[in-house]
């Protein structure tokens, strides 16, 4: 499973890539490379913040039910 770590590492690559990078349409592919690397950490983390939100509140709500009432 990839990893925000992941994806982070692949962006700082793309970096590096458009910093190194002598023609200027080989250092525009690696700046988008970088920024969709970026995004997708962005939405990766979004996603395990909503699903640690809804683990919480489904939580919140079994303890908060009492015992045989469902």
């Amino acid at each position: 499973m990839i990893d925000k770590n992941t994806y982070l590492a692949n962006a700082a690559m793309a970096r590096a890539e458009a910093d190194a990078a002598v023609l200027d349409n080989v250092r525009e592919r690696c700046l988008r490379s970088e920024a969709a690397w970026k995004a997708m950490a962005a939405r990766l983390q979004f996603t395990e913040d909503l699903r640690a939100k809804r683990l919480a509140a489904a939580a919140d709500d079994a303890a908060a039910t009492p015992e045989g009432i469902e």
